[in-house]
């Protein structure tokens, strides 16, 4: 080979190089999600209808490992023809998909097979693929049905998705009673080593929209659900967020705003054709998944980070006399709640952004933040002496339709924390403030950027930073 044709393989390898060290990074994983519903009829059990429309509406945001029929409040036993209500949804779906993949530019699915694999964040998976992903979980209600002879489809399944070779945990989204998971725990508990047994548990979150695994006349009597159980037994290796705020703001809230629901929702698309009127309140099981929302504002991984499902602390839940992350208490409880209120606006118009989407295969997106070059989702971590100027700075966030954008600087509200640094101009795209003189080595500041375009529903996004005083 001469010198030039040497020289020319050179060139030709080092612009591929160049050209691969240019493209973009592949899009991070969604959070893996499994649903507990005991979705009925619309004049029974219309809220999990509505939560279960939403979470179709945000299918690209997380890997829907399964959405598994169960008992609940209203149903013990759950009537298993009640499961037909779960594919009215997936139905619909199946039509306003083709218009929601619009939003991303997505024109087509995977193979079934390749489906079955990890979904990037922003894939809208197949009516197929969740067909796939439904299944029968406990019919019956509480700690007695745990034990030999009450496995279910939906308790298997859970088990086949802790043994993947998959380093994602798996959150459990409890919209009624969460005892199947209850039942695959057991199950591994009696087959497995105890080595294997707690590896099996750290793969699993559980969000419990209260304790439903009872009926709704008993649902002070603790002892009797096995969610009681999951908190005595295994409060070190299973992370369990028993939530008693964001739903029943999510429920208030949405009985107040009922007439933007009717306008902007219902009849949108073939899902907001199944978009019920409510009963009760208005999808108050909705916070479970909205706290594991890749939006950028929390780490579901630390329940104290406040996200779109509210925030919790660990100690004793309401039974007084186990432990659990969670929000009954004050001041928590009201911290929580303001919050809440807060966010209440940004979530619905965000949903009923996506139901545009569903409906016409067009509408507004959201902005992107980026903070002194950085565009990811994660926190951002840093450390900070005492004294210290710190200045951070959004001007490079960009919005997907060329809107407008504002800004929102603010430090999250802890309980027992009264004192943060000022920011100097909160409503600008820098943030800048100085670290107290006599701030705690150890103690955490949590910064968080919120953004707003001007376009339609005046869509936001957010993003976390984490100081840690040294």
């Amino acid at each position: 080979m001469d010198k030039f044709s040497r020289l020319y393989l050179f060139l030709a390898a080092t612009t591929t190089l160049a050209a691969a060290c240019q493209s973009p990074a592949p899009a991070p994983l969604k959070p893996r999600l499994v649903v507990l519903t005991d979705i009925g009829p619309a004049e029974v059990e219309p809220d999990d209808n509505e939560s279960a429309v939403r979470l179709l509406a945000y299918a690209d945001r997380f890997e829907i490992e399964a959405l598994i029929t169960t008992i609940g409040w209203n149903c013990d036993p759950y009537p298993e023809e009640w499961a037909e209500y779960l594919h009215r949804v997936i139905d619909g779906y199946e039509v306003d998909v083709n218009n929601l993949m619009k939003r991303s530019g997505q024109a087509g699915f995977r193979s079934p097979e390749e489906e079955q694999g990890a979904q990037a964040l922003g894939y809208w998976p197949s009516a197929g693929y969740l067909r796939s992903r439904a299944a029968m979980g406990s019919t019956r209600a509480g700690i007695g049905v745990i034990g030999e002879g009450n496995d279910s489809p939906g308790s298997e399944l859970l088990i086949r998705l802790a043994d993947e070779d998959d380093p994602r945990p798996i959150w459990v989204c409890s919209w009624g009673g969460a005892n199947t998971l209850s039942q695959a725990i057991w199950k591994v508990q009696q087959t497995r080593s105890p080595e294997a047994f707690k590896a099996f548990l750290r793969k699993f979150r559980l969000y419990t929209i209260t304790d439903q695994d009872m009926v709704y006349g008993m649902r002070l009597n603790r002892a009797y659900s096995s969610h009681q159980w999951l908190r005595r037994e295994f409060a070190d290796d299973l992370l369990l967020v028993w939530d008693e705020s964001a739903w029943l703001n999510q429920n208030a809230l949405g009985v107040q705003n009922w007439d933007k629901y009717a306008t902007l929702i219902q009849g949108h698309g073939e899902m907001g054709k199944v978009y019920p009127h409510y009963l009760w309140g208005v999808e108050g099981d909705t916070p479970s998944f909205l706290n594991v929302m890749p939006n950028g504002l929390n780490d579901p991984e630390h329940p104290e980070q406040v996200g779109w499902g509210g925030c919790h602390q660990f100690g004793l839940s309401p039974d007084r006399e186990t432990s659990a992350w969670t929000n009954w208490q004050e001041p928590l409880k009201g911290i929580s709640s303001a919050y809440e209120h807060k966010f209440y606006p940004d979530e619905f118009n965000d949903f009923a952004a996506r139901m545009q989407w569903a409906a016409e295969g067009r509408g507004n997106r959201n902005p992107v933040v980026v903070i002194d070059g950085n565009n990811g989702l994660k926190p951002l971590e840093i450390t900070a002496k005492q004294g210290k100027a710190l200045s951070f700075d959004a001007s490079a966030s960009s919005d997907p339709d060329g809107d407008a954008l504002r800004f929102a600087w603010w430090f999250q509200e802890f309980p027992g924390e009264t004192a943060y640094p000022a920011i100097a101009e909160p409503a600008t795209p820098v943030a800048a403030f100085t670290i107290p003189a006599d701030a705690t080595p150890g103690q955490q500041y949590h910064l968080v950027c919120e953004v707003h375009d001007d376009g339609p529903f005046t869509l936001p996004a957010y993003r976390r930073i984490i100081i840690t005083v040294e």
